[in-house]
């Protein structure tokens, strides 16, 4: 997990340092500071991988970045990058085709760039950002250009399933994505589909491999809640049961299996940990079973022994 924290440089070689880590963290951009009268550029950028895709929480100063024909022609890799705004503005134009798109990026609104042609960003305040990017290559091929440079409301509609796991796989403990965790491909996979949902579809209905996705991730946050239920997450996401029924019957499962391994595997995994001091009835609660027979069965139907011993084991 790279972590470049540039406020403890000397604030004179802060943002020549900013200069560097963007390009190493990103893609290869060109960074001109606006506060003539600022002493120091107290900035952080943290990275995290999952998989293919780079997850980036970024927090600076005003400025203006330039990822222009010179960066593009630099660039080592075709990308886009989905920038969700957490505090401050962004001021974005974009060459789409053979069009610039302008735009304000508000909190809470994302907006996808691509990496292949040229585009401006305009930061007049300090800022924070959610900046995950994805290879063409796991969108299936070039992205519709339709939305590219476009402030896209994360409240609705396939806009709000993006912004969501956006937000979700940033929190997402870092084992659940970590190599050999069984977890990283589908994160990944669907992560690149929602992404090439929304550039595909702009304002319809999510899809219901996007909706099942953003569910999930949902669920593996919310795992010790026992009242997780179908109508209590149809809620969250403005859909009906049916729908949500819908989206888990493709794939040859239903909502209310998908939580029961997720539980199940969360708890075989303490269970396994030798440095996991809590007893088996706590861990169980953790995860959201609070009837200790009830879980007791159900581990033991999935992995065909008791909990107890599999922690002797």
């Amino acid at each position: 997990m790279p972590v470049w924290d540039i406020a403890r440089r000397p604030p004179a070689e802060q943002f020549a340092v900013w200069h560097d880590v963007i390009c190493r963290a990103f893609v290869p951009l060109t960074p001109t500071r606006t506060a003539a009268d600022a002493h120091g550029f107290p900035a952080r950028v943290e990275t995290r991988e999952l998989g293919t895709v780079n997850r980036a929480r970024i927090d600076s100063q005003p400025q203006l970045t330039a990822h222009g024909p010179r960066e593009v022609a630099r660039s080592d890799g075709e990308y886009v990058f989905v920038n969700l705004q957490v505090s401050g503005h962004c001021h974005v134009r974009h060459r789409v085709g053979s069009d610039d798109v302008d735009a304000v990026v508000a909190p809470g609104q994302f907006v996808v760039l691509d990496t292949t042609e040229p585009y401006h960003l305009r930061f007049d305040e300090p800022w924070r950002m959610l900046s995950f990017r994805v290879p063409h290559r796991g969108l299936g091929g070039r992205p519709r250009q339709a939305l590219l440079g476009r402030a896209v409301d994360g409240g609705s509609g396939t806009g709000h399933v993006v912004a969501t796991l956006v937000q979700a796989l940033w929190r997402m403990d870092d084992h659940v994505a970590a190599p050999g965790s069984g977890a990283l491909d589908d994160l990944e996979r669907s992560f690149a589909a929602a992404v090439a949902a929304f550039l595909g579809a702009p304002g319809e209905e999510p899809g219901h491999d996007v909706l099942r996705a953003a569910v999930l991730r949902h669920v593996a946050a919310n795992l010790a809640d026992p009242g997780l239920s179908v109508a209590s997450v149809a809620r969250r996401f403005a859909v009906s049961p049916r729908t949500l029924h819908a989206a888990f019957a493709e794939h040859d499962t239903t909502f209310a299996a998908a939580v029961r391994t997720m539980r199940l595997q969360r708890c075989a995994r303490a269970l396994r940990d030798p440095a996991e001091t809590a007893t088996v009835t706590a861990i169980a609660a953790r995860y959201g079973y609070l009837d200790p027979s009830a879980f007791s069965r159900a581990f033991r139907r999935e992995y065909g022994i008791a909990p107890r011993e599999l922690r002797r084991r």
